[in-house]
């Protein structure tokens, strides 16, 4: 007894059937995309691989760059827009800087609390005490500063501190 109609259910042929062309002119899509490949590919990947062999030898490491200290604004003279703009462009780094300092200090403290369990108010004074001064001066700097926070109204905020300190001693 057979288990299945052949009629119904063919075997599947052998061999993969030769492709039979119907003209002897070649593919289009071919050449063109032989076209780009040799002149656009090929030259475009090779100039990159002499680029990066060059970079390879001069590697600088990006995460250690060193910028200048900028003068602040206070040292600015009156109308020198571009001192202006490189004190600014100082403050915002000095500002991320201080962000990323924020953050380490508070992972810090975090890391003690899940080590530590329920006792980390006696094995974790140190970074308690060290988030809390990092994130209070953090905040005398730049809280209140809004979400345009600049150099000058920074600036502003700790000449109004300064002032009101002058008031309150005298």
């Amino acid at each position: 007894m057979k288990d299945h109609d052949n009629a119904a259910y063919p075997e599947p042929p052998r061999k993969t059937p030769v492709v039979d062309k119907q003209t002897s002119v070649p593919n289009p899509a071919v050449i063109l995309t032989n076209l780009f490949y040799y002149s656009v590919d090929v030259p475009v990947s090779k100039f990159k691989g002499v680029l990066d062999s060059i970079r390879s030898n001069n590697k600088s490491v990006y995460y250690h760059q060193k910028f200048r200290r900028i003068p602040e604004l206070t040292d600015c003279e009156n109308g020198d827009y571009l001192c202006y703009y490189e004190a600014e462009m100082q403050w915002r780094r000095d500002y991320k800087v201080d962000q990323e300092i924020v953050k380490i200090v508070q992972e810090r403290m975090k890391a003690c609390y899940q080590r530590e369990g329920s006792s980390y108010k006696q094995n974790c004074v140190k970074e308690i005490e060290q988030f809390e001064e990092t994130s209070n001066n953090f905040q005398l700097r730049y809280g209140d500063l809004g979400a345009y926070a600049s150099g000058r109204k920074c600036l502003m905020k700790q000449k109004e501190r300064m002032m009101a300190d002058q008031a309150q001693t005298s």
